[in-house]
């Protein structure tokens, strides 16, 4: 179940709840699902009952514990506990991590795209013609396209022609003219060197990872194939997941979606990608998404050990469901990574 099923979950427990007047509030379009935080527990957590509790006139516990008492009876929780002022903490059935890798290995690379076409709104993105500037308007460009929007990007100046070794075609091909619903400027501290002796892959990582208002470091460590390397760590854990499934295929045995009981923290991770890409898109924001795909291969490294079995061992539905995960780990790196203008070799 991803962070966006489990908001709708929610929402339609608030609406059950208003509908048989044990809450008198306007249900909201969204709640806000994240992972918990300090004092909470379970899978994930969402402050939905703090958020309606002025418009229901009682305690926020009061509604939580209200919502709770329909959210018990989802078959995907095994709990729902209130802690703090109200938060509701949910904990999945681990038939869940099922549901989420097949969703992943079913929309493969657009994974947390969206799936209704056209958003309905224009964007124009407008930037220097300074190289990061141009970079980022076309990192935006690409996440921003992927949740609907039909989005024009206005270079001040003309991109120099040796850019278009790291640029892609989004920001040299402006698109028609359009009255935007909104119009955004990316204005990133310029680069301190010219990132295109780095190469497209690691200039664009050099220039995309680091924060709109941090200094990138060029040429930095880039290239360098070891941990201290983000964009190595990233590739290196896409690559790991092709060639499990090429070992498996040797061994005979596919992946197959499957309760992973012993990975929450991937699994936690690439269920809230859909997540980081609308929040991606809205905040203009590349570095979010790197950041992410860095926390999923962090998150995916010690699973892999664990996928394919050991000496005589026969592979079985565990195997199958990690190599799954695994795969499903591999193809959420993929498409972030081609999000960001960023090719994931099979092999490295």
């Amino acid at each position: 179940m991803t962070p966006v099923e489990l908001s709708r979950t929610v929402l339609h427990a608030v609406r059950r709840a208003v509908d048989e007047g044990e809450l008198s509030v306007t249900v909201p379009e969204r709640a806000v699902v994240t992972p918990p935080g300090p004092g909470g527990c379970g899978d994930y957590a969402t402050n939905i009952a703090l958020q309606l509790a002025r418009e229901a006139g009682r305690p926020p516990r009061d509604v939580a514990e209200t919502l709770r008492a329909r959210l018990l009876h989802e078959q995907r929780f095994t709990d729902v506990v209130v802690t703090g002022p109200g938060f509701l903490n949910l904990s999945l059935r681990s038939a869940a991590s099922a549901d989420l890798v097949e969703e992943i290995l079913r929309r493969g690379r657009r994974f947390g795209h969206t799936a209704t076409g056209f958003s309905g709104i224009a964007v124009e993105i407008r930037c220097r013609a300074e190289v990061r500037a141009v970079v980022v308007a076309d990192a935006v460009t690409r996440v921003a396209r992927s949740q609907g929007d039909f989005v024009r990007v206005q270079c001040d100046g003309r991109p120099a022609p040796e850019w278009e070794s790291v640029l892609g075609a989004d920001v040299t091909t402006r698109g028609p003219r359009l009255i935007p619903d909104r119009s955004v400027t990316v204005r990133p501290v310029p680069a301190p060197a010219d990132p295109l002796p780095l190469g497209r892959d690691a200039a664009r990582w050099a220039l995309l990872h680091p924060a709109a208002h941090d200094r990138p470091r060029i040429p930095g460590d880039h290239l360098v194939q070891r941990e201290s390397n983000p964009l190595f760590r990233v590739r290196y854990a896409h690559a790991r997941t092709r060639a499990l499934l090429r070992n498996a295929a040797d061994l005979g045995f596919h992946p197959e979606p499957g309760p992973v009981s012993e990975a929450e923290a991937l699994l936690a991770a690439l269920g809230d990608h859909p997540r980081v890409l609308a929040a991606t898109a809205t905040h203009h924001t590349p570095d979010r998404l790197a950041r992410h795909l860095l926390a999923v291969a962090d998150a995916a490294m010690p699973l892999f050990p664990t996928v394919l079995p050991l000496g005589e061992e026969k592979p079985s539905a565990a195997h199958r469901a990690r190599l799954a995960l695994a795969e499903a780990a591999g193809t959420v790196l993929a498409g972030g990574l081609s999000l960001l203008g960023i090719d994931a070799p099979d092999h490295l």
